[in-house]
């Protein structure tokens, strides 16, 4: 079916995302994304490269406007030897919509920690990338009946 207008197209102005049940107030961006690994399968009597499933890759990445030290923890502790897992929740609730979509995404850890970055007539954002271990659908957007 047919979306009957560009309204219904959502929005990411009326994204939110939560870590550890803690809103993160200052997010301009956020992506998560599953990447699949496969196995090439060979069969006999067909020349195509067929392939096997064999697992995910779950990465994301946030983006951040530059308000106080987030992150700060997550780093120390990386210096210290230790990895902080987090929980992320999201959610994009657009009013013009079919509905809300909210993905919770578990064991996330970051990639990185941009430390300081800024320059003169600037405001300043840090974009982090980040890796998790499961996803799950809480909330899904179907098209009308």
């Amino acid at each position: 079916m047919a979306f009957e207008n560009g309204s219904r197209v959502m929005n990411g102005t009326w994204g939110t995302v939560w870590a550890d049940g803690a809103e993160i107030a200052e997010i301009s961006a956020f992506q998560v994304k599953v990447t699949k690994s496969f196995d090439p399968i060979s069969m006999c009597g067909q020349m195509a490269e067929d392939r096997k499933l064999t697992g995910i890759k779950i990465t994301g990445s946030m983006t951040l406007h530059k308000v106080y030290s987030r992150g700060a923890d997550d780093a120390n502790a990386a210096a210290r030897g230790r990895d902080i897992r987090r929980t992320l929740v999201a959610k994009l609730a657009d009013p013009d919509a079919y509905g809300a979509e909210r993905i919770a995404v578990y064991g996330m850890n970051y990639d990185e920690q941009t430390l300081m970055d800024f320059a003169a007539a600037k405001a300043g954002s840090a974009t982090v990338p980040f890796q998790a271990t499961a996803f799950e659908y809480l909330d899904q957007v179907a098209p009308p009946q």
